[in-house]
């Protein structure tokens, strides 16, 4: 929105102030494709390095590139602003990216058995707390240079800027905590035990290689022979310590894998979508301003506190009614009632949306509102949560990737891929078709989750059997 003010204030009509939807679309997904690719990634290096190193590095690259977001510019030849931006905050992605599997896996191995779903989902629930403070900052920065931006809009060249390098001040704040933590001892046993388990195996082909090559030479080898093939010695290999892929194969662990990932997916197909809504509340409550007619100070003002109401009404309750329900529910209790809500809310909203709007606004802020506070008291919360404690502690970062990066690749699909079918026929033509489709992946959402085992009350050790 702001960019749109800076950089194409001088276009003639209806591109005056907006920034093109090419443009618009890279620097949407650009954080999203470096989720994914973080995810993946350092979710791997979180157990193959440790978790809080790998935890350090992801808040160290996320600080680096948010600062280097804030002074992206266009070069003499070459890339313009938009495709620097989209490079940074494609490597800006990776360090968030990396927080998604490290943080649950951290989190979920220090607590106990009896709190460990309320505090994952705690730390989880603050980013409610951030979506409304972003607003707030945006607000702030644009009060301090008001005076300036009304006399000239490219003003807000600096506002922009401000408002990003802002996002990095809490990651500098917590990284001396994240480079002073230690691993769990769930972690440093399973890693000890790991590479004992490593030297058996390389003693135990030495022995056997020793035993082969002497009887050759000497009759003796037999017995050798014998001894590195006995039952004893052939527990000690490697083979009882299974690999990722070994682990894998067996369907009872691949259908969990399978059942997180894809129900992070269809989760976020819809939770990234719906907000094509957030402009249609936002103007419904009275809050969007007018893009070509208004001062930008006021309309930039004006569209953030509608998002901070929008967040208020729904997102913020649902995240914290998770955390105070989710040890007495259970986490698939709550992930099963939340796709199952939301597929009900979104028929409603897919076949009725014109009809809504027209007779009443209220009632469409109302299930919109009530479409996201289901999204947190629901599946945004639990996706997140149920990887963390699925999965043996050797592979719970790596598979807490795969799972969050599968949600990231729905967030693509849907901000790279819907949004540019809203205005087919018109302009937000397509709305109500499209909320027929997150009706369908909440559905599927819903079938993938019973896949999952439930986890209340239960151990890491006893759910994961090791």
């Amino acid at each position: 929105m702001i960019l749109g003010f800076v950089y194409y204030n001088d276009a003639e009509g209806a591109d005056q102030n907006t920034v093109p939807k090419k443009w618009d679309t890279l620097i949407k997904i650009a954080v999203q494709i470096g989720c994914l690719l973080g995810q993946l990634v350092l979710g791997r290096l979180g157990d193959k390095v440790g978790r809080t190193t790998i935890y350090s590095a992801s808040l160290m690259i996320a600080i680096i590139t948010t600062i280097a977001s804030a002074f992206s510019s266009s070069m003499v030849k070459g890339f313009n602003v938009f495709i620097v931006l989209f490079i940074w905050r494609v490597l800006l992605g990776i360090g968030i990216g990396g927080d998604y599997p490290l943080t649950a896996t951290i989190v979920s191995e220090y607590c106990s058995t009896a709190n460990r779903g309320k505090l994952m989902a705690g730390v989880f629930a603050w980013q409610g707390f951030g979506n409304v403070l972003a607003p707030i900052v945006s607000i702030i920065v644009t009060v301090c240079f008001m005076s300036k931006i009304d006399a000239d809009v490219l003003y807000l060249d600096y506002v922009w800027r401000i408002i990003i390098g802002v996002g990095c001040i809490p990651g500098v704040a917590t990284l001396y905590w994240r480079l002073t933590m230690a691993d769990s001892v769930r972690f440093q046993n399973i890693s000890a035990n790991t590479r004992a388990s490593s030297m058996e195996s390389t003693r135990a082909d030495e022995e056997k290689l020793l035993a082969t090559e002497t009887r050759n030479t000497n009759s003796l080898s037999e017995s050798n022979n014998e001894v590195a093939h006995s039952p004893l010695m052939e527990n000690s290999r490697p083979g009882h310590t299974k690999t990722f892929s070994q682990h894998f194969s067996e369907w009872r662990h691949l259908k969990v894998l399978l059942g997180t990932s894809i129900a992070w997916f269809a989760l976020d197909v819809a939770f990234y979508g719906i907000n094509l809504n957030s402009a249609v509340v936002i103007d419904a409550i009275g809050f969007a301003g007018n893009l070509y007619q208004d001062k930008p100070s006021h309309f930039i003002i004006r569209n953030c506190v509608g998002n901070i109401i929008i967040n208020i009404l729904g997102s913020v309750p649902g995240y914290w009614i998770t955390v105070f329900t989710i040890e007495r529910l259970g986490r698939k209790t709550i992930q099963l009632m939340g796709f199952g809500v939301l597929a009900v809310l979104y028929v409603i909203l897919g076949f009725a949306y014109n009809q809504i709007l027209a007779k009443s606004t209220g009632a469409f802020i109302f299930l919109f509102s009530l479409a996201q506070l289901f999204q947190n008291f629901g599946p945004n919360v639990t996706t997140f949560v149920i990887p963390g404690e699925v999965f043996p502690t050797r592979f719970r970062s790596t598979a807490h990737g795969i799972s969050a990066a599968s949600g990231k690749l729905g967030a693509i699909v849907a901000q790279g891929g819907f949004l540019q079918l809203t205005n087919i026929g018109g302009h937000n033509a397509w709305i109500d078709h499209l909320l027929q489709v997150f009706a369908l992946f909440m559905c599927i959402g819903f079938l993938a989750t019973l896949w999952i085992p439930e986890t209340k009350g239960k151990s890491l050790e006893e759910i994961s059997e090791e």
